[in-house]
């Protein structure tokens, strides 16, 4: 057997190796989503994901790749393994989106704004910094780094999330007529927990597998290299929300140091192919305040938004991509064009996505109705109750 079969079949396996890492992430959103959401929608939280992975995918398979990337194809390895990576990110879109609009967003609208965002939208997205690139030689040509997606993903996800809040509202007595905001509590914190860690450990296929290639000792290094800073920016975003929760509240939240952790690893997305072992440090730490402040800011303007998924995914994919062109200086990589990807992606993706939803709205209202939002979602949309032995509570 050639060295060059030998190195195919490895980067084949690299692959499909970080492809199934990725999808460890479909359970981490949904046992995420369904510790914090109260019990009587825990059922409908699941399903939702369930159906995101499975629609996402297909719609990928039979229109969005071609879009995405044009033909399949590659030399390095099996075309299909390409596939099924890029397969893995698409559905992370939406799964960032419906996590925002829990407890009151209704299945059926959702699983049709999947097939839009996974066919069309998230790939046109694509086709402009990864792909295929019919914007090429044009004033919008964009020139931004991004790795594996802390704008391209999180970021698109987060503007995504922020139209259908806009669109369909804050859960019934999130906010006061008064002004005051009502804090309801997560229902099951070791789900929120388990949830967490099985993203951080999707991350490392995530952020490692889009190095692209591990049969040379320098792309070893380099995939090692991309998983440690991951790790590290992760650990440092943990860490700066304890610190800012004991220092600030007296309590140490676990919920928000879980999301620091998130945050942390959102920012350094965009470049952990590209860092010294110490800017992951800074980077994440920066990421874990963007949170903290992220959740406030948001909760003042009666966006309310149950996971903390525009802190994490919109802020620090923005924060991550800007700290490309801060920390990392060539002849390839500006400050510049990273503000200009951030714009142009922003832009389209905030704008697309609520023309979806809002054409969706009129057609089959996205919001629960508030019967059907006071008794729990699970009984009307799913006719299952994951809890059925507790009393619902209101």
């Amino acid at each position: 057997m050639s060295m060059e079969s030998i190195s195919y079949i490895i980067n084949t396996l690299y692959a499909i190796f970080a492809m199934t890492l990725i999808i460890f992430m479909v359970p981490g959103f949904a046992m995420l989503e369904a510790g914090i959401v109260r019990t009587k929608n825990v059922t409908t939280v699941l399903t939702i994901n369930t159906l995101i992975y499975a629609i996402a995918s297909l719609a990928f398979l039979l229109f969005g790749y071609s879009l995405a990337f044009g033909d399949f194809g590659s030399e390095i390895m099996s075309k299909w393994a390409v596939f099924l990576f890029q397969m893995a990110f698409v559905g992370k879109v939406v799964n960032i989106m419906s996590g925002g609009v829990s407890e009151r967003a209704k299945i059926i609208p959702l699983a049709l704004f999947t097939i839009i965002m996974a066919s069309v939208l998230y790939p046109l997205i694509v086709n402009i910094t990864w792909g295929a690139n019919f914007l090429k030689n044009t004033i919008l040509e964009l020139s931004m780094y991004d790795l594996a997606g802390s704008t391209i993903i999180h970021s698109t996800g987060g503007w995504a999330l922020l139209a259908a809040i806009l669109i369909i509202g804050a859960r019934r007595g999130r906010y006061t007529k008064e002004g005051a905001i009502r804090v309801i509590p997560a229902s099951n914190i070791p789900l929120v927990t388990l949830g967490a860690f099985l993203l951080w450990i999707g991350w490392f296929g995530f952020n490692g597998g889009s190095v692209g290639s591990i049969t040379s000792k320098e792309n070893a290094d380099l995939v090692a290299l991309t998983i440690l800073n991951t790790n590290t920016a992760g650990l440092s975003g943990a860490i700066m929300v304890a610190i800012i929760m004991q220092l600030v509240y007296k309590k140490l939240d676990l919920t928000m140091i879980l999301n620091g952790a998130l945050g942390g690893l959102v920012s350094i997305t965009a470049g952990a192919d590209l860092y010294n072992i110490y800017t992951p440090i800074l980077i994440g730490a920066l990421g874990g305040c963007l949170v903290v402040m992220g959740v406030s800011f948001f909760d003042k303007m009666k966006i309310d938004d149950p996971v903390g998924a525009l802190s994490v995914h919109l802020l620090n994919g923005i924060w991550g991509t800007i700290a490309v062109g801060i920390f990392v200086s060539n002849d390839k990589i500006t400050l510049l064009g990273q503000i200009k990807g951030i714009l142009v992606i922003g832009v389209f993706a905030f704008v697309s996505s609520f023309v979806t939803l809002y054409l969706i709205n009129k057609i089959m209202p996205l919001r629960a109705g508030n019967d059907e939002e006071m008794q729990g979602l699970d009984v009307e949309e799913c006719g299952i109750e994951a809890y059925p032995e507790f009393k619902r509570a209101f």
